[in-house]
């Protein structure tokens, strides 16, 4: 086990931070003991960690003695984060990133990673392993026991010949997978969408697969009223890209970005705008950070309330003040919310004057509007 002062050093930048929110969890500390513990590991060997959202993972392997490390984090916010704490415990240049495949896991004898909550994902990253990893490689797949399910044990099953449970400590789990088993790649997959006459390309990470969210298609019923003099247009946390699509196709005049935090939801954008003929940029980025401030003049943005698997509205907020300072004077910010959160007053203070234009039984669509003034 690492020295719990690597721990103590991690911090969750540039993510939300808050009490309920930590950068380390048992899973972590869990999957580096076990396989600090696994007999005859070569430490020489390349070892490939998934989904390791702050570091622990990646930095405690190196902490561990392995020497050849490689990384994929569908977040680019995860991707900060491991840069931002590597550097605070003096290991800047220790690990490798890399996209998830046949790169990722050529020569690899073991993988750590944390589950990710959706089976979908779960899928595709075990369905790479299998593809791309030598048959005996070994992967240590941890989790809090309140979000693992006997589902995810299937999931593995279906890429791997054994899969054992070890012992729970802290409320955390590993599940050990062997024997990998290649077999037809699942993702991404397409589905075509008739009542919005859309096909939509959607890879496991991505939130709503490939179907369309309840929130995203009250915001659609709006596209048509939103800023028809808007030169440039931004789809902030866009998933699999509809709405940044539905702007390409109705608006060609108009210049689409789609922007997300995730790998798979820029991949799953681009793919969606190809497979219904529109063009549209996609670039990954937290929250608009590489984006010239009073740049833009829309962005449509259906936000998140949660971060990971705590509910937490701070994701949101990023946004919403992501908007404010991209956004031209005069410019635009419409959202989808949950009527419940009322996030009326805090839009009007990142954006400006907002104005409920529309309400369903669940959802509340606004228009935030930048002042035409400098602020």
């Amino acid at each position: 086990m690492p020295d719990e002062t690597l721990f103590d050093a991690l911090r969750r930048e540039p993510d939300a931070e808050a009490s309920n929110l930590h950068a380390v969890d048992a899973a972590d500390r869990l999957v580096l003991d076990t396989v600090d513990e696994r007999p005859g590991v070569d430490r020489t060997v390349p070892i490939a960690v998934i989904g390791d959202r702050y570091g622990a993972l990646t930095l405690g392997a190196v902490a561990l003695g392995f020497t050849d490390v490689r990384v994929h984090q569908d977040a680019v916010t995860g991707v900060q984060a491991l840069e931002l704490n590597a550097a605070r415990v003096a290991m800047t240049g220790s690990y490798t990133q890399h996209t998830l495949g046949a790169e990722l896991f050529d020569g690899v004898g073991t993988v750590l990673m944390q589950l990710p909550r959706g089976l979908a994902e779960l899928t595709e990253i075990a369905e790479h392993i299998a593809a791309h990893s030598s048959a005996d490689v070994v992967v240590l797949a941890g989790g809090r026991d309140k979000h693992m399910t006997p589902a995810m044990n299937d999931v593995l099953r279906r890429s791997f010949t054994t899969v054992t449970a070890g012992r729970g400590r802290q409320k955390a789990r590993v599940l050990t997978a062997t024997g990998a088993v290649a077999s037809a790649m699942t993702y991404p997959v397409s589905k075509r969408l008739a009542d919005i006459d859309m096909t939509v390309v959607a890879h496991g990470a991505v939130f709503a697969g490939a179907g369309l969210d309840i929130g995203t298609r009250f915001l659609l019923e709006f596209v048509p009223k939103m800023m028809p003099r808007a030169r440039t247009a931004v789809d902030l946390g866009c998933g699999t890209g509809i709405l940044a699509a539905e702007l390409a196709r109705t608006r060609p005049d108009l210049e689409v970005i789609a922007t997300d935090r995730s790998a798979a939801a820029i991949a799953s954008a681009a793919a969606t705008a190809e497979a219904n003929g529109t063009r549209i940029a996609v670039i990954a980025d937290d929250a608009m950070s590489t984006f010239e401030s009073e740049s833009v003049d829309l962005v449509v943005c259906n936000p998140p309330f949660h971060e990971g698997a705590a509910v937490h509205t701070g994701g949101a907020s990023k946004l919403f003040a992501a908007a404010g300072r991209v956004l031209r004077p005069g410019g635009q910010l419409w959202t989808v919310f949950n009527t419940h959160l009322n996030y009326r007053r805090e839009l009007a203070d990142a954006v400006g004057a907002t104005d409920p234009m529309g309400r369903n039984g669940k959802f509340t669509v606004a228009r935030s509007v930048r002042p035409s003034e400098q602020r």
